[in-house]
């Protein structure tokens, strides 16, 4: 994971469980595109029409809260979704966006000065986050080396499988 990730911001804000991430009735299925489809739906119907492949979301408090479900972030990838800022992140969604490579990034002050719509920029490998709209930049924690490694690998089962010298 070297590359900075860069996006439009799609913004909604606090305790936005798992059950509106992605609703149960879609949860008989583990199909990225499938659940992609579905992503958003029950807390915004214009979510899939707005939003454009490489978009980032930028949340508020307690993201992917509720259950352990991990076609959350799942959904979120299946959407397009290139990365998630937010103020804070439930402890297993964040566990489980790491394991499906999802990249996360948690920096409240940035959260506070981004809009819908503004144009963005992450580099992982230092944490720095832009908007560059606003002409303002915010560090977040880098990650380990091996995370960024589980993120590039497109998850914890590819990275497992690289490691192993298995296809």
């Amino acid at each position: 994971m070297e590359d900075k990730i860069q996006g439009q911001a799609i913004t909604y804000g606090d305790n936005i469980n798992t059950d509106v991430i992605i609703p149960a009735r879609y949860c008989t299925s583990f199909d990225m595109d499938f659940l992609g489809q579905h992503c958003m739906e029950d807390l915004d119907r214009d979510f899939l029409r707005n939003r454009k492949s490489g978009d980032i979301l930028v949340v508020g408090n307690n993201f992917g809260c509720g259950s352990s479900r991990e076609a959350a972030p799942v959904a979120i990838k299946g959407a397009g979704i290139s990365g998630i800022i937010a103020k804070s992140f439930a402890r297993i969604f964040y566990r489980n966006a790491i394991n499906i490579g999802l990249p996360i990034f948690e920096c409240k002050e940035f959260v506070e000065i981004t809009q819908n719509g503004d144009r963005l920029e992450v580099d992982p490998r230092t944490g720095l986050i832009s908007n560059l709209t606003r002409s303002k930049s915010f560090p977040s924690a880098p990650y380990p080396e091996v995370i960024r490694e589980i993120i590039s690998s497109g998850g914890m089962i590819h990275f497992v499988r690289k490691r192993l010298g298995k296809n």
